[in-house]
């Protein structure tokens, strides 16, 4: 019951940023239409935000403007767009259905062309104001990895690429795709020093991860990236660490007062407060799903050598957060907070190890896990089922899993806030962002023909509200760069073929255009029905959707 009222208040909560969102979106998509349909001489007899029974109306003209009751869409009504109307030779200049084919195809374009160029206003406004972007920081850069090799630490900022100052990590990855298996410089900042390197890198192609971009591959460096690791603790039973209160699980959040971003700073601070008390602020998630932390206060002992190792701290990949109900990790009897040791006859030293042997795991007889249970060994063997699991780029795949949830979380990349210095840039910037998120939306729907991304991807009214109140929360340039978007989605969507919507219109009159007469009343009306069909399962679909993830089924 509790859930069902989080879930109301949270949703009473999104209202009013839904409304501005949808009601702009929609009044900007009616007023192209409207304006090309006044500008060609036809008599718009309503403009209405909202379906339904009309809550507030003036007329004004031949027009009627008006608010009507069911906030989720709009419309304007033409003179003489019924088909079967009756309209009189004398007025026939001011029907639509009486306009050249041209002029018909320009007024139903001008809607969709109207959610384009907003998103292009919104852009170019965003790129003036400052939009924040990934900063051309090096995350966690293991010793064994091809970056490291190649010269990279990290935490390094990367200043220069090239003869190019790199000013986000989006230009850097721009640069090394540009420059694959060629030989690139690269001037970097050391973390935490005002000492630079500079060093040479041979980045390779490799398959592209995202898979809304249309380049299918990426210039990369192996072990490259911006992720680092959050600082998530595990802590071993019977140690300083765990006799003092701290848990597994717990994140850190300062050491006497010194902030603590990622887990890898941990060490060098644990060790420059040897000899004196350690003082820490950790979050703590009980039970770990909880949607907001505890805030803690701990003090440890004084210690000659205040490591990691001494005070029993460990990073918290191989700790185990969660079992899953009915799973193969529950019938062979492993339990949260367990610290997997070893997996068939390896030791993993990352998450990733245990994943990948998982994942290859070829059906045939059954996997050996070893833990650490409160500081026993115990073994244990499962057998992974295969499942069908959603991957990082919204596609589903079937592959072998046990089960188990670590407590492995990734620290929030570094961001920078990146402003157009003059209205022609801006203007540039807002172009090229338009035009990528218009690829992306278009490509998002050739994915989900090709079953790369799963259906289950496909949100409604309810999604968009929570995007709303989600971006109007963290500020108005995500609430705009939010509301961008779904506005180039709302051009791609009404561009479809489908009869009842702006696409299915042009279909018609395209025809109409090349045969030299309209497509038969019957026809269109048939069309028309079927499209309507078609529309509402997919709405219905989409709403299905977002009650699945709202009640985690």
């Amino acid at each position: 019951m509790d859930t069902i009222f989080g879930y109301l208040h949270s949703g009473l909560s999104a209202i009013v940023p839904f409304v501005v969102l949808l009601g702009l979106l929609i009044f900007v998509h009616e007023l192209g239409h409207f304006l090309v349909a006044k500008f060609f001489g036809v008599r718009v007899e309503v403009f209405s935000l909202g379906f339904g029974k009309k809550i507030l109306q003036r007329k004004k003209g031949d027009t009627t403007y008006a608010l009507s009751l069911i906030p989720l869409g709009g419309y304007v009504k033409m003179f003489g767009d019924e088909l079967s109307a009756q309209i009189p030779e004398e007025e026939k200049r001011y029907s639509f259905t009486h306009k050249p084919v041209f002029q018909r195809i320009a007024v139903v374009l001008a809607g969709p062309l109207m959610n384009f160029f907003f998103a292009l206003l919104i852009f170019f406004v965003v790129a003036l104001a400052g939009e924040q972007m990934r900063a051309p920081v090096v995350g966690d850069v293991l010793q064994d990895s091809v970056a490291y090799g190649a010269g990279f630490r990290s935490g390094d900022k990367i200043l220069k690429a090239g003869n190019e100052k790199i000013q986000t990590w989006d230009q850097f990855q721009k640069m090394m795709n540009q420059f694959h298996d060629q030989s690139l410089q690269v001037q970097v900042l050391r973390e935490n020093s005002d000492q630079d390197a500079t060093f040479q890198i041979t980045p390779h192609l490799a398959e592209n991860p995202n898979i809304l971009s249309i380049d299918s591959q990426v210039g990369d460096v192996a072990g490259l990236s911006s992720s680092s690791k959050a600082p998530v603790i595990g802590v071993k039973a019977g140690t300083i660490a765990a006799q003092n209160g701290l848990h597994t699980g717990d994140v850190i959040r300062s050491i006497n007062g010194q902030k603590v971003k990622y887990f890898r700073e941990l060490e060098n601070l644990f060790v420059q407060m040897q000899s004196q008390p350690i003082k820490l602020e950790i979050e703590r998630y009980e039970p770990i799903d909880a949607k907001e932390p505890q805030i803690l206060n701990f003090q440890l002992p004084i210690s000659k050598y205040s490591s990691m190792g001494v005070l029993g701290i460990d990073s918290a990949d191989l700790y185990l957060a969660k079992i899953m109900d009915g799973s193969p990790a529950m019938a062979a009897g492993l339990q949260a907070g367990d610290r997997i040791t070893k997996i068939q006859d390896k030791v993993p030293e990352h998450w990733e190890d245990i994943l990948q042997t998982v994942k290859t795991f070829t059906g045939q007889g059954s996997l050996v896990v070893e833990v650490d249970r409160g500081g026993k060994t115990m073994s244990f063997q499962m057998a992974p089922k295969m499942t069908e699991q959603m991957n990082a780029q919204g596609g589903e795949e079937k592959r072998f899993t046990v089960g188990i949830v670590p407590w492995y979380q990734l620290a929030s990349v570094d961001l920078i806030s990146v402003r157009a210095h003059n209205p022609w840039a801006a203007m540039k910037r807002g172009w090229h962002k338009t035009i990528e998120v218009t690829e992306m939306t278009v490509l998002s729907f050739v994915r989900l023909i090709e079953a790369k991304i799963s259906p289950k991807n496909i949100g409604g009214v309810i999604s968009i509200g929570q995007a709303a109140s989600e971006t109007f929360k963290i500020g108005m340039v995500s609430f705009l760069q939010m509301m961008a978007v779904i506005s180039i989605n709302l051009f791609i969507l009404n561009l479809l073929p489908i009869p009842v919507l702006d696409g299915g219109h042009l279909l018609f009159y395209t025809i109409e255009a090349f045969r030299g007469a309209p497509v038969s009343m019957r026809k269109m009306e048939i069309a028309q029905q079927v499209g309507l069909a078609v529309l509402m399962s997919l709405m219905a679909f989409a709403l299905f959707n977002d009650f699945t993830r709202l009640l985690g089924w």
